[in-house]
């Protein structure tokens, strides 16, 4: 569907109250379109309607005219310049950002990446920017091996497994009765 067509379905969707489909198509406009920031300010303008100051200010975070509160709020969200690289989503050179502010906040970011790791930083390379305690990606704990919750799920498993066989088995031998 072509840009002012799904631009015009946002419209749509906030006139008749549906916020949380109008961000949706806007997030999907944003990774279709990642240097538009004009799309970028659209989605930061429904996160407001939301009362999210974090993910407003990541969306207005290239933008001159952004809100302190809500930049701080994005920076404490995403603790780490690798987080604020993922989390911005952008795309292709610093120079391509349209705007001098734009390639100045996304180059701030790569060279604090880069300085936080010792390792190069591309915008192009998530692999290249994600932190080393993100493995994981959710943020959550590795265990380090097994849990009770993991052995449960293996003997079920294995029960289920054994159980099949064993309907399959006495079926093969009721059939040449």
């Amino acid at each position: 569907m072509p840009l002012s067509n799904t631009l015009a379905r946002v419209d749509a969707d906030l006139a008749a109250g549906r916020v949380p489909v109008a961000r949706q198509r806007l997030r999907g406009l944003v990774s279709s379109f990642p240097r538009d920031l004009a799309l970028r300010r659209r989605l930061a303008e429904v996160y407001r309607l939301y009362g999210d100051a974090a993910e407003a200010g990541r969306w207005m975070y290239l933008e001159e005219d952004r809100r302190a509160d809500e930049t701080a709020a994005f920076e404490e969200r995403y603790g780490t310049p690798g987080r604020r690289m993922r989390a911005l989503a952008w795309r292709g050179p610093e120079a391509g950002a349209g705007t001098a502010f734009a390639v100045e906040r996304l180059t701030a970011v790569r060279v604090a990446r880069v300085e936080a790791s010792g390792r190069a930083a591309d915008w192009d390379d998530p692999a290249s920017y994600e932190d080393e305690d993100e493995g994981a990606g959710d943020g959550a704990p590795d265990s380090g091996g097994w849990n009770v919750a993991g052995v449960i799920v293996a003997l079920g498993s294995v029960a289920g497994v054994v159980g099949m066989v064993a309907i399959w088995v006495i079926g093969v031998v009721a059939l040449f009765e």
